[in-house]
């Protein structure tokens, strides 16, 4: 485990099960099976014919209507605290399709001052093309009855009630964060590079975007670097080297000498973006946590847009 590289092999990990100070959390995408041994970052348990429901994120922001935004310090602190994360746990994340959700994780134990955090290279996928164990989730096991308390954990906050001793000490990042007007001030003062994480469809404004009402394009001045350009390709995926990164980037026009700023859809898949730039040295790199959706929604006279011809 290398502190300045953001992933961890499966073999890495396979090796260092069991050990007191490293706690897995997986960020689950649909039903999925479980690594044995593997702590589950969860929200809502059920079940269908003894199975795990799909399970949506809950360690959000409730204040708005936003996707999946970060929370407050107390809600993460209180939520994380729930899961049995101390401070000094070496935390590794992981998701069912290979690289999606995690990053995002990975990101937000990063914005709130915990540096002793990975992704698993590959997920789950290669965890499973290596030959290891995994087993089913039961609703019962202890690992999602966690789960669900810290999902519970964030309501009360959110609700202003008392909630269970909070261990877990966060510290805000604000480097690694931008809002609205952070995007807005560098669309006029372009002194970082913004980068999309979307499709070039969805970034040019030809093909839609999955959420309703929610036109297609991008905020001026972005350069656009599909997530799936990180990865070598070859199921299961894996982080591409930093050499092959570097020229990604480079070859989409960006200057590694000067500072960054990434966005996408809902501000997950910009933190896979995140994670390469970690990998060549950029780990300063801040996600605009709105992102498209929530700059799509603002007026046009204040936050122009573009967008591909007569949709604007």
């Amino acid at each position: 485990m290398a502190q300045d590289d953001p992933v961890v092999s499966a073999q890495w990990l396979h090796e260092h099960l069991g050990m007191p100070d490293v706690k897995k959390v997986q960020r689950y995408t649909s039903s999925i099976p479980c690594v044995t041994g593997f702590g589950c970052f969860l929200v809502h348990a059920g079940r269908e014919q003894g199975s795990m429901e799909r399970i949506s994120d809950g360690i959000v922001d409730r204040t708005t209507d936003l996707p999946h935004m970060l929370p407050s310090e107390e809600a993460f602190a209180a939520a994380i605290s729930e899961l049995d994360i101390k401070n000094q746990d070496k935390v590794i994340v992981y998701d069912g399709k290979g690289f999606f959700s995690a990053p995002r994780v990975w990101w937000m134990f990063r914005v709130f001052g915990h540096k002793k955090v990975w992704v698993l290279d590959g997920g789950l996928p290669q965890w499973q093309a290596s030959g290891f164990n995994v087993e089913k989730a039961s609703p019962d096991d202890d690992a999602v009855l966690k789960s669900i308390a810290a999902n519970r954990a964030v309501k009360r906050v959110y609700n202003g009630e008392q909630t269970n001793t909070i261990s877990f000490q966060t510290e805000f990042q604000p480097n690694l964060f931008w809002a609205l007007e952070k995007v807005a001030q560098n669309v006029t003062a372009k002194t970082y590079q913004q980068i999309d994480a979307r499709a070039k469809g969805r970034f040019d404004g030809v093909a839609p975007e999955p959420r309703e009402g929610v036109r297609s394009g991008h905020i001026p001045g972005s350069v656009c670097v599909p997530f799936p350009e990180m990865f070598d390709g070859a199921p299961p995926s894996l982080l591409l080297p930093a050499d092959e990164l570097r020229r990604k980037f480079q070859h989409a026009g960006i200057s590694l000498d000067r500072p960054i700023v990434v966005t996408c859809g809902s501000g997950v898949t910009a933190c896979i973006l995140a994670l390469g730039l970690y990998r060549i040295g950029k780990r300063d790199v801040p996600v605009y946590d709105g992102s498209w959706t929530e700059w799509e929604g603002q007026s046009d006279s204040d936050y122009p847009k573009v967008t591909a011809p007569g949709t604007a």
